[in-house]
């Protein structure tokens, strides 16, 4: 399959011709210049996908996720990549942004190699560490679970450490913590260093009744720019859809993005590669209702600080890309 797909973008890079691949409509992305869309996007870039599918993509990394959404804001770059959660909350607040899906991978929660824990109940009295702030949806999600399943306040029943997943990653593998909740890619690192998955936000998820495949991460877009550039969200999501069957199919595909990976071993990249492909969504269109219920219960965790005023799904908030 990916000699067919590879074959087909040099037959159109050849009719497409020198001057006329020059004269290809850039799409500009504003990107977390370590975050793991790169692993997607230069997949995309170096086979010609963007190309196979009428336009050039150029990639604009930045230090932090905030400069990106400025950017896509100010109209410096066309895309940014965030979560439809957050999308939800801007479109409700008056922005016109829309939404593609990229990802559905979501972190966990992991205990140390030797713990005794084999339930969240078992982490009462214990310190857990966790990326981001209390209104971290993996926590949030968990929080749920504990209260549903356990009849636990998981909050109340253990000390929380905030902190950026660098900073919960060298906590974790020192045992300075009873269990961290981190970013997927952390946690496959610190599952390759021996850490031990004690439950996943997916089968959080799936006991809370929500669909563990409803992909959370995605590129945003401005409706008005899809408008005023008729199938480029199509384009952009034949692209990344290109680049994840090679990624899915192909080991040596991933040979080309290794040195982006920040892979520290062989054990490291083995684990990356897997939860990339695990995080892969099914093609075609969101649920809206698996995505609405999802939205209701963050609304109910996180209330208007997460979600703004999107208290439920807004229209048009997933861009067609049929």
């Amino acid at each position: 399959m990916t000699r067919i797909l590879t074959l087909v973008c040099a037959v159109v890079l050849l009719a497409l011709g020198p001057a006329r691949a020059q004269d290809l409509p850039q799409l500009r992305g504003a990107v977390l210049k370590i975050g793991t869309v790169n692993w997607e996007l230069q997949t995309i870039t170096e086979n010609g996908f963007d190309k196979a599918h009428g336009f050039e993509l150029v990639v604009q990394p930045h230090a932090d996720n905030g400069a990106t959404r400025v950017a896509l804001e100010g109209g410096e770059a066309d895309f940014a990549v965030a979560d439809w959660i957050w999308a939800a909350r801007q479109r409700a607040a008056g922005k016109d942004y829309v939404f593609i899906p990229y990802s559905r991978a979501v972190g966990g929660l992991v205990v140390p190699g030797d713990s005794p824990a084999q339930t969240l109940a078992d982490l009462a009295g214990a310190k857990i560490g966790i990326a981001g702030g209390p209104l971290d949806k993996s926590w949030l999600i968990l929080q749920a679970y504990a209260r549903q399943e356990l009849d636990m306040d998981l909050a109340g029943s253990t000390e929380q450490v905030f902190g950026a997943p660098p900073l919960i990653f060298k906590s974790g593998l020192s045992g300075e913590l009873g269990g961290a909740i981190n970013f997927w890619h952390f946690l496959a690192k610190m599952q390759a260093a021996g850490m031990r998955e004690l439950i996943s936000v997916a089968d959080a998820s799936q006991a809370l009744g929500l669909n563990p495949d409803t992909p959370l991460l995605g590129y945003v877009l401005k409706e008005s720019f899809v408008a005023e550039n008729p199938g480029i969200a199509q384009a952009l999501y034949g692209a990344s859809r290109d680049a994840k069957a090679l990624l899915l199919n192909d080991d040596s595909a991933w040979e080309a993005i290794r040195p982006i990976m920040n892979a520290q071993s062989d054990a490291q990249f083995d684990a990356l590669r897997d939860g990339f492909r695990a995080g892969i969504p099914a093609e075609g269109p969101v649920n809206e209702a698996d995505a609405a219920k999802l939205l209701e219960l963050m609304a109910e965790l996180g209330g208007e600080k997460l979600v703004g005023k999107a208290t439920t799904l807004p229209a048009g908030l997933f861009a067609a890309t049929e």
